[in-house]
């Protein structure tokens, strides 16, 4: 099976087990496993941080980050269909009694001036006040969109001359970092807490990390225990991040032009289906509004075909790139996919 459900599906290369099987270990809750320590101190200085923590996911380091920035009662901002809200399980509200309130935006994107104005800082004993802003970047349901630095940067600006924090979704990250240019340090300049993922598209098979200050990366710490998250030898997944830290960030441009091939070969079938000329990183998001067949029959046309997608919604199918996916791959969902949105099309 062409598997294109999620660039969480890799499997670790030879090399990458390798790493990991030779990988110095110690116990992390007593702080003394070397090889996450030495990862915790690095990312942290990828983004000009203090400090780092590792944890299994990103929806946990996710949680971490805003729980150290609004209190319970309190509110924060973010995107519609950002991840946080949409794919969390209600986790802000059940874990730390945090309120949000959404904007929507194309694609995931954001205005400045837009986010601004429905926030509600210092808003009295009466209403709830806003505390902090969650961007994710890249937007997953937005198809791997890269926000724009320049409305992060005037976000940053208004939104701290108010007093609010900001907090980056940044599981693919390092994407918006290959197609955009900009520096993980000027992301990281830019938010109070970020998260990120090694599971994705740098093919780790396990791992996330929280980065902020050392404050609040030591609450963080004890709130991932509470959470039942605090793990022992964790030096050997540790050691697949590092791997994959050295050998995949660049590689990324590979599956962007992937994704950019899927996506202008839907694009000659119907434009409707898919705006090509967006497609910046390894995130291929279809939009099936203007024909019968929903995104489940679609997805299961495809499976029957031997290619795994994501049915996401009743109309929004969704394909992902990653390093796993071969030349014979690409053939044959180059081959079928555009088969099958023709037909749908002509049925319709």
């Amino acid at each position: 099976m062409a598997d294109f459900r999620s660039d969480t599906v890799t499997k670790p290369c030879a090399q990458m087990i390798a790493a990991m099987s030779s990988a110095q270990v110690g116990d992390d809750v007593y702080g003394d496993d070397p090889t996450v320590n030495a990862l915790e101190k690095r990312v942290a200085e990828m983004f000009g941080k203090e400090a780092a923590l590792f944890a299994p996911t990103g929806s946990l380091t996710n949680q971490l980050a805003i729980r150290s920035l609004v209190k319970p009662g309190e509110e924060l901002l973010t995107e519609l269909t950002s991840h946080i809200v949409r794919a969390e399980l209600g986790a802000g509200a059940t874990f730390s009694g945090i309120t949000t309130r959404t904007w929507e935006g194309s694609r995931g994107s954001f205005k400045a001036s837009e986010v601004m104005r429905i926030a509600a800082p210092e808003a009295g004993p009466y209403l709830v006040s806003t505390k902090a802003i969650a961007i994710e970047n890249t937007h997953n349901f937005g198809g791997g969109y890269v926000q724009s630095f320049d409305e992060i940067k005037k976000l940053r600006e208004a939104s701290s001359a108010v007093g609010l924090t900001m907090h980056l979704d940044g599981a693919r990250i390092w994407n918006a970092h290959v197609a955009s240019g900009v520096s993980l340090k000027d992301y990281g300049s830019q938010f109070d807490t970020i998260s990120i993922c090694f599971s994705k598209g740098l093919g780790a098979p396990v791992g996330s990390a929280v980065i902020s200050s050392a404050e609040r990366i030591a609450e963080s710490r004890i709130w991932r225990k509470r959470y039942g998250a605090g793990m022992r030898q964790i030096g050997f997944l540790a050691a697949a991040a590092n791997f994959a830290l050295d050998n995949n960030i660049s590689r990324l441009v590979e599956d962007h032009d992937k994704a950019k091939q899927i996506a202008n070969a839907c694009a000659q079938v119907s434009p409707e289906f898919i705006d090509a000329a967006g497609i910046e990183t390894n995130i291929v998001a279809l939009d099936l509004s203007g024909i019968k067949i929903s995104a489940a029959e679609l997805n299961a046309q495809l499976k029957e075909e031997g290619i795994l997608a994501s049915a996401l919604g009743p109309k929004f199918l969704r394909l992902v790139t990653h390093l796993d996916i071969s030349d014979s791959d690409m053939a044959k969902v180059l081959e079928v996919l555009p088969k099958l949105l023709k037909r749908a099309l002509v049925a319709k």
